[in-house]
């Protein structure tokens, strides 16, 4: 959704605005299930060999036959994408226009109302895994294949299939089920792209009952506080670095167009051009998206000066600065819940050990 980097926020399970899926421990090609008594996997609720049969039956079954995307290949949806994704490509714009190929699955999407020529078989596949104790869902990745690119005006049809159930996984969300389906795109009959879409069905591990009683005996030592990990220094984003240290968040300007650019890059993505030099951001900004962290929890990650998120989720978020450029950090000064698009924000600076300052934005400022 935005530039790439190690400011706060780590890939993992998230409520979404509107948000990608991270992949989660424990891929489809990945197990440290045991055998236990009789051939039942351990760790699992009521999952043994049988089970996994009926489920590999579903393989191969469609999901959706016949599907009509809603609406044709359109310029507004491109310009949608394009502003909020931040891709200002000229090849996306104009009477030559071509749509993103990311926008692949967009062009299938169902919306509030749905889709008909959805078969039967995907609920049952669902049902059978509800009632083996895997009623949890979460995505965890997509792949996608481009084959031609789509165009204004080109009406969409696909097919759906259940390509994968895995044997079952265990994953430090609990122990599960990898469910693959991969939806054909066709654009006037041909063939545009392939979109493979990864959801893990699990069953949440029960959690250990609290303690009412504190243990007898002397206090344990603290553990030492985790650390965020280290950013990447190079060459080409030393500076950004140095002007965090300095308590000032700097911007690279084109030398040659006077664009404005951020993450740091070593050229100009509108000119080409490699002379550069900074502004400072004046702090102010808007929340442009966010996502709240869930999972994997992450001690070092937590920054609300709320003690109720001590523990808990936390909020990252797509800030537009003043200036007009987006870079990812953490929303503070609210609780994770709270967060919303358009929240003003002002930048201030985390002091997260002795060696690591990181830009923040807490939530209230004047935009």
């Amino acid at each position: 959704m935005g530039p790439a980097g190690t400011l706060p926020g780590s890939p993992g399970t998230t409520d979404a605005q509107p948000g990608p899926a991270g992949t989660l421990a424990g891929s489809p090609g990945t197990t440290d299930a045991q055998l236990g008594p009789a051939g039942t996997l351990s760790g699992s609720p009521g999952t043994t060999d049988a089970l996994y049969e009926r489920l590999a039956r579903f393989v191969g079954r469609p999901a959706a036959t016949r599907g009509l995307g809603k609406d044709p290949v359109n310029l507004p949806m491109i310009r949608h994408w394009c502003e909020a994704m931040g891709d200002a490509h000229p090849a996306y714009r104009g009477p030559e226009a071509v749509a993103p190929p990311t926008m692949l699955q967009a062009w299938t999407m169902g919306g509030l109302s749905g889709h008909t020529g959805r078969s039967s078989a995907y609920e049952e596949l669902f049902a059978l895994l509800d009632g083996a104790g895997y009623t949890s869902v979460v995505a965890t990745d997509c792949e996608q294949e481009y084959l031609r690119p789509l165009r204004p005006g080109d009406e969409i049809t696909f097919d759906t299939v259940i390509e994968s159930v895995s044997a079952r996984k265990t994953t430090k969300l609990g122990s599960g089920h990898f469910v693959t389906t991969r939806t054909d795109v066709r654009a006037g009959g041909e063939l545009a792209g392939t979109h493979r879409f990864r959801i893990l069905k699990y069953a949440p591990p029960a959690r250990p009952p609290q303690a009412s009683v504190p243990p007898a005996g002397p206090p344990k030592a603290s553990a030492p506080a985790a650390r965020r990990p280290r950013p990447v220094i190079n060459r080409d984003n030393a500076g950004f670095w140095e002007g965090v240290a300095a308590h000032r968040l700097l911007i690279q300007r084109c030398g040659e167009c006077a664009a404005l650019r951020f993450p740091w890059l070593p050229g100009c993505a509108d000119c080409g051009s490699r002379e550069w030099d900074t502004v400072e951001a004046s702090g102010a900004g808007t929340v442009f998206s966010y996502v709240v962290m869930h999972h994997p929890p992450f001690p070092a990650f937590t920054v609300s000066d709320h003690a109720a998120d001590a523990a808990g989720p936390y909020a990252v978020g797509l800030i537009e600065l003043a200036e007009g450029v987006r870079m990812i950090s953490n929303v503070v000064g609210v609780p994770y819940d709270e967060v919303r698009i358009g929240m003003p924000v002002r930048l201030e600076f985390l002091r997260a050990d002795e060696e690591l300052e990181l830009p923040v934005f807490r939530a209230g400022g004047e935009g």
